[in-house]
């Protein structure tokens, strides 16, 4: 945990794609690094994106192709531009004197940046990630070092990337270690099967509660309460029209939407002729 600093929250695409860069790695190579996008705020820094950066590494000297990273965050700059360097990642478990050296670059780069490690090797047992940012230690005039000081790390993500990190999840169970995406009516159907699961849980704990089973804690009564006036005052029969309604304008957009690529597939057959 760190003692101060902002929170650096990370996003589930950044961490996949620090992994697929380790993986594929040049032969010999221990490590790969790269540079960290995002955005920035009083008290957070949100990286939302990261690219790979080539370096070649020895015991005596680091060489990173810094032209490489210039060009590569103008192509990004195109794509997302409210996404600035925020700092650079590297896989390990520990910070080298070569960090140091790679950290000075990007402090040209941005002002204050992050530096972010992931043990892909799972050197600890885990894949550890942690953010450091680094801060001048020594007498003015002398000679001066650099400290690297933890931050606390957060996980973020979009709706969309949930549902990937969800699919990813569901492949551990498979012995193909596998899993086809679903169709919308099927993620319906096992959303509301996940809430029925939530619904009957509280349920079990509230009556364990009153009968005087469970001891009853006052931050979960708390948490129930503020769920139970988020809920809208409805009746039961407008509910149940709502959801009609919803679930025909799904099945309408599913059903368009199957007609335009059945159309394009069409299209595509008939030039070909």
């Amino acid at each position: 945990m760190s003692v101060y600093g902002p929170v650096v929250k990370i996003h589930p695409v950044v961490l996949a794609s620090i992994c697929d860069s380790y993986e594929r790695r040049n032969e010999g190579a221990s490590r790969v690094i790269g540079t960290l996008l995002g955005t920035i705020d009083k008290h957070s820094i949100e990286v939302t994106n990261c690219f790979s950066v080539p370096h070649n590494e020895s015991e005596d000297e680091v060489a990173v192709d810094m032209e490489f990273a210039k060009n590569m965050y103008e192509l990004h700059k195109r794509v997302s531009p409210t996404e600035v360097i925020i700092g650079w990642y590297a896989t390990g478990f520990d910070i080298t004197e070569h960090s140091v050296l790679i950290h000075e670059y990007y402090s040209r780069e941005a002002s204050n940046p992050i530096h972010l490690t992931m043990d892909t090797a799972l050197q600890s047992g885990k894949m550890n990630i942690r953010a450091y940012v680094s801060a001048q230690m020594g007498v003015p005039g002398k000679t001066v070092g650099v400290m690297f000081t933890p931050l606390t790390v957060k996980y973020v993500y979009y709706d969309t990337e949930r549902i990937g990190v969800d699919l990813l999840q569901r492949t551990r169970v498979t012995p193909s270690r596998t899993k086809g995406l679903t169709s919308d009516l099927s993620q319906v159907a096992g959303s509301a099967a996940r809430i029925q699961d939530m619904l009957t849980t509280v349920l079990a704990y509230i009556e364990d509660v009153l009968s005087g089973k469970v001891t009853a804690d006052n931050s979960v009564g708390r948490f129930l309460m503020d769920l139970v006036n988020k809920v809208p005052t409805i009746s039961a029969e407008d509910f149940e029209n709502m959801l009609n309604s919803n679930i025909n304008d799904l099945l309408m957009v599913t059903y368009l939407s199957n007609l335009t690529q059945a159309q394009i597939a069409l299209n595509e057959k008939l030039v070909l002729l």
